[in-house]
């Protein structure tokens, strides 16, 4: 893991955007930033597009393409996650979860993970709390408290703009970084006193 040693923790961004521009693949790059602004980390951000058209087609891993096949080992070797899909029909796209049917669920064991998706309006939001945390709490991983939807009037031209999503970010980021500073200390050491000193005369 990159975490020990003097490496930097590295986080991976997936966005399950179709297409770019995005607000989805913004919304993560929104994280990411205030991540990076609070910890120092390698950060690599992915999005659907870079994993080809051929990732819906592939039954198994070893039918994925390289381009796939490098996002799934990216996501299993990062020390935490930031994760993003747009909302269609009050659920994750069906490639967002495809790919992370390739993924090792013993990869994600206590791994960091920030939730976050864009949709249409505020009737969406719930898909964070109802669909993604259980999806990782399936991988056993730890997902952050703060979970970050945007909908489309929370951007302008793109841009996340909205103060309470961006609240939202930034309380995320704090999360993140603080269980990648907390898993990058050593652990503390325990030393048993001696027998008489535990011993208490009278009591």
């Amino acid at each position: 893991m990159s975490l020990s040693g003097n490496s930097l923790p590295r986080i991976v961004g997936f966005s399950a955007n179709l297409q770019r521009p995005s607000k989805t693949r913004a919304l993560v790059e929104a994280v990411a930033e205030a991540t990076g602004a609070r910890l120092r980390a390698d950060i690599r951000l992915f999005d659907v597009v870079d994993a080809g058209s051929g990732l819906g087609a592939a039954w198994s891993r070893d039918q994925l393409s390289l381009p796939a096949r490098r996002i799934v080992e990216a996501i299993e070797g990062a020390d935490a996650l930031i994760v993003g899909t747009p909302v269609y029909k009050g659920a994750y796209t069906g490639l967002f979860k495809h790919l992370f049917d390739f993924v090792d669920p013993a990869a994600l064991v206590g791994k960091p993970v920030v939730l976050s998706a864009t949709g249409g309006g505020a009737r969406h939001a719930l898909v964070v709390e109802h669909s993604l945390r259980p999806l990782f709490g399936f991988f056993s991983a730890q997902t952050v408290p703060t979970s970050v939807y945007g909908s489309d009037a929370d951007f302008s031209n793109g841009v996340l703009s909205d103060d309470g999503v961006r609240a939202r970010v930034f309380d995320a980021a704090d999360q993140l970084a603080t269980l990648l500073g907390a898993k990058a200390k050593p652990a503390a050491s325990f030393e048993a006193a001696p027998a008489a000193a535990l011993s208490a005369p009278g009591r």
